[in-house]
């Protein structure tokens, strides 16, 4: 399948499949070991979990009712301080909103900075769209703070079609771009999986545009949500204090890992204590000496200095420093 994908010059190469974190399975097959002795530091997934409190049995057994998807949409539009006027809509993960949102519009050129998650050019690809590096575009799309580097944008995007992917902000929620859900065109995408740690649950929000919102409605069909994530998540966005204290939580731990790479030569990059990325001398030795003492973590194909390492928990922490 041909894939384009950002480069990091801003333009587009073309790759065979689709890089990401994970795929534990693959680097189990190269340096052994079971999935139980491994350490996956290649996603930006918080590794403390929000913790589960029981279901009612109906979240399993029942069709998700619009009550339900009330609750949890309140909850969010709560959380997040989504201002009136933007409307807001549960996914069944952002990657499920990622595939669609091209549809919405008649193709044209959109832009996406890159290098960045690739899920938005791919869609966009696919949809017919052509991936324009510069402007005029009749889209764009901005991943806000990025990923892999981790920087936040300074200037709004413009464009008929805007999306703008906060997949990793709840950890500094003051720079949100909520705010602009309210102006036509705009996209605000929400994931539920990363900060609380909860990815195997498929849950994200769209927030914006009415007519866009309602439009992605129809495209995703009746019961999108799961009960389970309904419940699960209407639990997780109304508990406050779980969120501030995670924060400081992810904050310190990252800072620790910080202090245990850079006496290796490790130079951090971008601020987002889900995940950092480091400018090393070479990333696909880094990644190779980190696998052999069963650690997992991301290296890019477009440059050979970048790795990527998830938050760790203390006891993971220990197993990086004694790996290097």
């Amino acid at each position: 399948m041909f894939i384009l994908d950002v480069a990091a010059t801003g333009g587009i190469m073309a790759r065979n499949d689709r890089d990401h974190g994970g795929g534990l399975d693959r680097a189990i097959a190269q340096y052994g070991g079971d999935r139980a002795g491994w350490v996956d530091l290649s996603t930006g997934i918080n590794p403390r979990a929000f913790a589960l409190a029981d279901l009612p049995n109906d979240a399993w057994t029942a069709l998700p009712d619009q009550c339900a998807d009330d609750h949890l949409c309140a909850a969010a539009r709560a959380f997040w301080n989504v201002p009136d006027g933007a409307a807001i809509l549960a996914v069944p993960g952002c990657s499920s909103a990622i595939a669609q949102i091209p549809y919405l519009a008649a193709p044209g050129a959109v832009r996406i900075p890159g290098p960045t998650y690739n899920e938005h050019a791919a869609s966009f690809a696919a949809a017919g769209w052509q991936l324009n590096g510069t402007d005029p575009a009749q889209a764009q799309v901005i991943v806000h703070p990025n990923n892999p580097t981790g920087h936040f944008h300074d200037a709004a995007p413009d464009a008929a079609l805007v999306v703008i992917d906060e997949s990793f902000c709840d950890v500094a929620p003051a720079a949100t771009m909520i705010a602009r859900a309210t102006q036509p065109g705009h996209l605000v995408l929400k994931s539920f999986g990363k900060f609380w740690g909860l990815a195997g649950l498929r849950l994200g929000f769209v927030v914006g545009d009415a007519a866009l919102v309602q439009a992605l409605k129809v495209r995703l069909g009746p019961w999108p949500v799961s009960g389970p994530a309904l419940a699960i998540g209407t639990q997780a966005l109304t508990d406050r204090a779980w969120a501030d204290d995670t924060r400081d939580w992810l904050r310190g731990q990252m800072a620790a890992l910080d202090d245990v790479m850079a006496p290796h030569g490790a130079h951090p990059m971008g601020d987002v204590p889900l995940f950092r990325t480091y400018r090393v001398d070479d990333a696909a030795q880094w990644q190779n000496r980190l696998a052999r003492a069963h650690i997992w973590s991301r290296v890019f194909p477009y440059d050979p200095h970048w790795l990527r390492l998830g938050v760790p928990t203390q006891a993971a922490l220990d197993r990086v420093k004694a790996a290097l």
